[in-house]
């Protein structure tokens, strides 16, 4: 007696399986690079629209450090939403964005330091200083959720 088998398999795609990871923005980590970008653009934006800084030098630190964090960023968003990180398999990305977490906590807040000491009374100097607070803030939490990615327990699915 031969018995045949049929089987029929159905394939849906859904708004995730897309090429925009949509989904992301609505993450912690998500939202936390959002906040982030936002923070450091109003700060950048403080700085740069302001004429006549009382410490030109302090100000350009200031202004260099935010844009570039900024932009590194932006890149890493970029790369989340899109997937990119699939297609780049040789570079680990948590990481990547546990050192860039490191380094940017710390020089932004120094560069908040510098500009809050610096601002001398100028309001917008002093919003771009606590801005730069702010995401500093952000980032520190960015850094400590990505730490426990990182470096966290990891299980290895082995029977106890």
């Amino acid at each position: 007696m031969s018995h045949t088998v049929i089987t029929t398999t159905t394939t849906t795609r859904t708004s995730a399986d897309g090429v925009l990871n949509t989904g992301y923005t609505r993450t912690i980590p998500g939202l936390l690079k959002i906040g982030q970008m936002l923070a450091l653009l109003v700060a950048f934006l403080c700085v740069h629209c302001v004429y006549g800084w009382p410490s030109w030098a302090a100000m350009q630190f200031f202004e260099v450090v935010v844009l570039w964090f900024l932009i590194a960023f932006f890149i890493f968003f970029l790369m989340h939403l899109f997937r990119l990180q699939a297609r780049m398999p040789c570079i680990n990305w948590p990481l990547t964005e546990f050192f860039h977490y490191s380094v940017g906590t710390i020089l932004i807040f120094i560069a908040s330091i510098v500009a809050a000491v610096k601002s001398a009374g100028v309001s917008a100097l002093v919003a771009a200083g606590v801005f730069g607070f702010i995401a500093t803030f952000l980032m520190a939490v960015s850094l400590w959720t990505s730490y426990s990615v990182t470096c966290g327990s990891h299980q290895t699915g082995a029977a106890v």
